[in-house]
Formats: structure tokens, C-alpha cells, sequence
């Protein structure tokens, strides 16, 4: 983003609402690994939580974003389908991505905080996800805007000698 927040964006299943959800750094990077299949050396935090719930007999079922207070959004991890424990959002998804649990969202939180994104707009995010998937520092590579002449620089007027 432009503020350099990552952000983590839910798409509602059945419609076109996103709830677009301000993260730290760590926690990025935590669900990027996870979608990426990414096995770190040594278990993350949340890798730890993963396997303590395993080894003790427990299942996360499903992660719940429960509330919305001072623009911070709140979850429940929701273990066994009956105990809950809250947590922040971030941690909430890590988890979920890394058990395969359902994320839902409170219906009363998508009508407050969801944005609305239209069919044109959610097919060139798409498309603009895809180039990113293809694209590397190198295909922006090229001359240096100093090497070239000025005829050949389009912010330049051309100058007589």
C-alpha cells in the first residue's frame, strides 16, 4: 500500500464486499509464508500454535472476526466448534491458513468496514495480481533516464546545440 501497511483483504464468498484489514509487518509476512507454502527453518509463532493445538488433541474449526472498536478489528479463535479465544485478526488468519479453517466475518462488521468493489474494478485486480505473479525487478531494467538524449525523453523538450 501506499503507506507501506500491508493490509490483508477479505472477499465476502457470496458477493462483491472486500474487508480490507491493516496488519504489522510480522503478521504479513506470517500469511504470506502460509499461502506460500513457505516451511521457515524453525517454527514461527504461529507454526507453534498450529502444533500445540495437534499435540494436545484440539482442532481450530474456524477463526471468527468478532468486533470492530477503535478502527482494530478482533477475532475468536473458535476451537472444537465450542471454546473460544480471542485474538487479533492477523494472528486469527495466520492460524487459519495454516489449519485450513473457515475465516467468517460478523455480518454487522462487513455492513460497517466492507468496501464495495465492482466487477470491473475486481477483474483488473485480478489482472494486476497476475502481472505481479510474472513480474521481477529486472523486467524494469533499461537506461538510465540521464543516458539518453533529449529528443529521446518524452519530459524533455528537444534543445538547440
Amino acid at each position: 500500500m501506499p503507506t507501506n501497511h500491508p493490509i490483508v483483504l477479505l472477499r465476502e464468498r457470496d458477493g462483491g464486499r472486500y474487508l480490507p484489514i491493516w496488519i504489522g509487518a510480522a503478521e504479513a509476512a506470517a500469511i504470506t509464508y502460509a499461502q506460500q507454502g513457505v516451511v521457515p527453518p524453525r517454527p514461527l509463532t504461529h507454526d507453534l500454535m498450529r502444533d500445540l493445538l495437534a499435540v494436545l488433541g484440539h482442532e481450530l474449526t474456524e477463526v471468527r472476526i468478532v468486533a470492530l472498536k477503535d478502527s482494530v478489528f478482533h477475532a475468536a479463535l473458535v476451537i472444537d466448534g465450542k471454546v473460544e479465544v480471542g485474538s487479533r485478526a492477523s494472528d486469527a488468519i495466520a492460524l487459519a491458513l495454516r489449519t485450513g479453517a473457515k475465516v467468517l466475518v460478523e455480518p454487522a462488521i462487513l455492513d460497517e468496514a466492507a468496501i464495495v468493489v465492482s466487477s470491473e474494478e475486481d477483474d483488473e485486480v485480478e489482472r494486476f495480481k497476475e502481472f505481479l505473479d510474472h513480474v521481477s525487478a529486472e523486467d524494469f531494467e533499461g537506461p538510465s533516464p540521464e543516458s539518453q538524449e533529449p529528443g529521446d525523453r518524452p519530459d524533455l523538450p528537444d534543445r538547440p546545440d
